[in-house]
């Protein structure tokens, strides 16, 4: 059996044994399913856990394999900016819809009374760390570290992502063989961090049971059905992303009529659903830009492994929303610059989010943290990641294609069938 299902699994178990006992009003029951917390809490933790070696390791090995900056500067710097720009544009549809939907406003005054009285002074202490949000100048002091060390311990990733980026562009200029060794030690990190992750993720099914239960055995069913909202406000969100955001790439500046990418790209889009991961996409992906778009094997060489590793639009969009959802839940109003920190942590972050199944899960710990939301809002969502981790990453796959063409039209290097075929569009 899949760990996806094991999951949905735990949560709908969770979900009738806490309702049940719930509505029987049998309270050694419910004081018997809350003391299983721990085992949730425990879980949660884990995964934080790992959050520091995992994104460091990953971007280190993503951005140093660029090769020699001085050489790729043109290339490389049109495709990250295009990543970020289009990164930060999806967190910020996730966050202008969860503001304007309130998916996670759904739950009765009632349950959110009791919610925040059940997390006592850590939701307190949440709310007041929210509402003391910082100006934007120092916002903008907080992205630099004086200690990245200091700010890895600390749990302060923002700043710690942008050290790691400096990092990894300095070691792409060092002499092969040194940079052969550096590579090979954080992929060697990287790899050892998925291995932690997949011990991790096989308690899931019962930490997700224990969560869940917990949660409704204490305020019944109101929690579970306010997830419908939610996942309708992450679908929205994507779709919007997926058919408004690159459309308009697409169509105004890679000139490509849009029926025919969205038509030519459908083998990587499946494929992407289907196994829930860039990287196993990325052959596929590969083959779609250079034989259906046009674009040149050094350009798809490079825009697209780079972006199975830094462009992560979908799974962005997701965190914002999810942000947003467990804040509404808990009673957190977060303020303007703090959504702002949101954008910012979720764009950067995404950038050292693996290209594999539920990683975006792994990010979210470090998102919920530096907005100063409880981590253990990732149970009440757990049981829906699946359908939504397949969508996303079928976005983030149409996100490097659609970077793929735009590149090639600024160099120039689509191949001369599709310039016929653009010719011929543009003289109808």
């Amino acid at each position: 059996m899949k760990l996806y299902t094991k999951i949905s699994i735990g949560l709908v178990a969770g979900a009738v044994v806490g309702v049940g006992v719930n509505l029987a009003g049998w309270e050694p029951g419910i004081r018997l399913i809350q003391s299983m917390e721990i085992l949730g809490t425990a879980f949660i933790r884990a995964i934080t856990m790992i959050v520091i070696p995992l994104v460091v390791a990953s971007l280190i090995v993503g951005v140093a394999s660029l090769g020699d900056l001085r050489e790729l500067g043109r290339i490389g710097g049109k495709t990250v900016a295009y990543y970020l720009c289009t990164t930060a544009v999806a967190v910020s549809i996730g966050v202008v819809l969860s503001n304007l939907i309130q998916p996670g406003g759904r739950i009765p005054e009632e349950s959110k009374t009791a919610l925040l009285e059940a997390y006592g002074g850590e939701a307190q202490g949440r709310i007041e760390l929210a509402q003391e949000a910082p100006g934007l100048g120092n916002l903008f002091l907080s992205l630099i570290s004086d200690n990245p060390i200091q700010s890895a311990a600390e749990g302060d990733m923002l700043p710690l992502i942008i050290f790691t980026i400096l990092f990894a562009a300095a070691a792409s200029v060092l002499a092969e063989e040194k940079k052969r060794v550096l590579i090979g030690f954080f992929d060697a990190v990287n790899h050892t961090s998925m291995v932690i992750i997949n011990w991790i993720m096989a308690v899931a099914p019962y930490a997700v049971f224990a969560l869940i239960a917990a949660v409704t055995a204490r305020f019944g069913f109101d929690v579970l059905r306010s997830l419908l909202v939610y996942a309708a406000t992450v679908v929205a969100g994507l779709l919007l992303h997926a058919f408004g955001t690159y459309a308009l790439v697409v169509k105004f500046l890679a000139r490509f009529r849009l029926g025919e990418f969205y038509r030519r790209i459908r083998e990587a889009q499946i494929l992407a659903f289907s196994t829930s991961s860039s990287n196993a996409t990325l052959p596929v992906t590969i083959k779609v830009a250079e034989n259906e778009l046009g674009a040149s094997t050094r350009v798809a060489g490079f825009v697209l492994p780079l972006g199975a590793t830094v462009n992560m639009d979908g799974t962005a969009l997701y965190q914002g929303v999810a942000v947003m959802f467990i804040a509404q839940v808990f009673g957190i109003d977060l303020h303007w610059t703090t959504q702002l920190t949101v954008v910012l942590t979720a764009t950067l972050a995404s950038v050292g989010a693996a290209g594999v199944p539920s990683a975006g899960i792994i990010t979210l710990a470090l998102v919920l943290r530096q907005a100063n939301v409880p981590e253990t809002g990732i149970a009440l969502i757990l049981g829906v990641d699946r359908i939504l981790d397949m969508l996303r990453t079928a976005v983030n796959v149409t996100g490097d294609l659609s970077a793929t063409v735009f590149i090639a039209r600024t160099e120039g290097e689509l191949e001369a069938r599709v310039e016929g075929q653009l010719a011929e569009e543009a003289a109808g």
